[in-house]
């Protein structure tokens, strides 16, 4: 019996096992790993256009969705890790649950989110045809070191790269990698002015905050008023009213279409009549899970907001904080949150006010940070289950924001899905 069927049926074997005693996703794909390390490669090399690898600090999970969303609107068929478990064993679990029993893959092209660190060892097993590289910044120091580490760490994305590459050309060290690379290079970036709202570690420090407008933009962010985002796009203003929230999150839809256009560029299907079809499909492109995610309980909206680095949880408290909703804060610091939380310090929570609950096993971490800025939680509950029923219990019809941790996110929805429909993701 061939060796992918034998690790397919193992697999699928233990995802069932797993998804029976609520197991995690990543599981399956870490007991392939162990028995049969070359999976993920057999399984993708043969998809008619290739892999595409998005990575970077922020904004990988929702510019991953946008871009299969985008993909899939032209009729193509796309591979992806929905779940964003976004090491080498998630994309191996992710396979498991779309392969056929003969561990054959239905799809045009794989979509795949890689965290900085396993994406240098992913690349090793598979080159991508394409990659997106987002920013990066200083985040979950325990693991990646200081920021100048990740930037090598997602140039080797760059170096593997044989077709295009995209890259933020106003993130200076995601620039400086067109340098480093033999495929074709293409840009996003934005404006100066819409670069003050979202500026990068370092800008934060220097004040220097610029667009790099000596090089052009594929696509670029040129303006924007509440969700609506306007485009420049060969040298035409497009604009389009989002279902996405946050100010990131359209300059990450800008990332998007520059892959997707690249994409499609390489197989003949971009024209006049797909551009609006893109435009109208980014249109459409909702939250990923437990990224300004809404979940509705007893018709209170509950938005879940993943917070991990200074300039992220910055710009999520630009985009969602309001005064005439409720705010719980739940902090983790298990290994995929990142041990070290010495980078709430590093966030102004002056203009925050009236936070309701601050939960998580660092909580008390997270208290002392807002008593700084002279903002006193009115509840702290370090059990995320207790907190969360005191939370939505309390004022029941006031609409309610949760900034949290990637762990303390995924229990939390875990625990809404015990209350009400939450989407199942798998």
């Amino acid at each position: 019996m061939p060796r992918q069927i034998i690790t397919t049926f193992i697999g699928k074997s233990v995802k069932f096992a797993a998804s029976l005693r609520g197991g995690g996703s990543a599981l399956p794909g870490l007991v392939v790993e162990k028995i049969d390390p070359g999976f993920i490669a057999r399984t993708l090399r043969d998809l008619p256009h290739g892999v595409v690898v998005i990575s970077g600090t922020n904004g990988k999970t929702t510019t991953t969705k946008i871009v299969v969303e985008l993909i899939e609107s032209t009729g193509l068929k796309v591979f992806t890790n929905r779940t964003g478990s976004n090491f080498s064993r998630g994309v191996a679990a992710a396979l498991l649950g779309e392969v056929n029993v003969a561990g054959k893959l239905d799809a045009d092209i794989a979509v795949l989110e890689l965290d900085e660190a396993w994406a240098v060892k992913f690349v090793q097993i598979i080159k991508p045809r394409y990659s997106l590289l987002l920013n990066v910044m200083r985040d979950q120091l325990d693991r990646f070191g200081e920021i100048d580490t990740a930037a090598k760490m997602i140039g080797a994305i760059a170096k593997s790269t044989t077709d295009t590459v995209v890259l933020n050309r106003d993130d200076n060290r995601i620039f400086a990698l067109r340098n480093q690379t033999q495929a074709n290079s293409a840009f996003f970036g934005t404006t100066t002015k819409l670069l003050k709202l979202m500026p990068t570690d370092d800008a934060l420090k220097t004040g220097d905050i610029s667009s790099n407008d000596s090089t052009k933009a594929d696509v670029l962010l040129s303006d924007i008023d509440g969700r609506t985002a306007e485009f420049i796009i060969k040298d035409q203003v497009q604009t389009v009213v989002m279902k996405l929230g946050g100010v990131y999150n359209l300059l990450n839809a800008a990332a998007a279409l520059t892959l997707v256009r690249k994409i499609l560029q390489g197989t003949d299907l971009l024209t006049d009549d797909t551009e609006t079809k893109l435009l109208f499909a980014l249109s459409q492109v909702r939250p990923a899970f437990g990224r300004g995610e809404t979940i509705n309980l007893n018709g209170t909206p509950i938005e879940l907001i993943l917070v991990k680095n200074p300039s992220g949880f910055r710009l999520s408290l630009l985009s969602f904080a309001d005064k005439n909703t409720q705010t719980m804060i739940a902090i983790n610091d298990n290994y995929a949150d990142g041990r070290d939380m010495s980078w709430l310090w590093d966030v102004d929570f002056s203009e925050f006010d009236d936070v309701t609950m601050v939960s998580g096993t660092r909580a008390y971490d997270m208290a002392l940070r807002l008593a700084h800025d002279d903002n006193i939680p009115a509840k702290i509950e370090p059990d995320l289950a207790k907190a969360l029923d005191i939370f939505t219990t309390n004022s029941p019809n006031t609409p309610k924001h949760i900034f949290c941790t990637y762990t303390a996110m995924t229990t939390l929805r875990k625990l809404l899905a015990e209350k009400t429909e939450v989407e199942k993701i798998s």
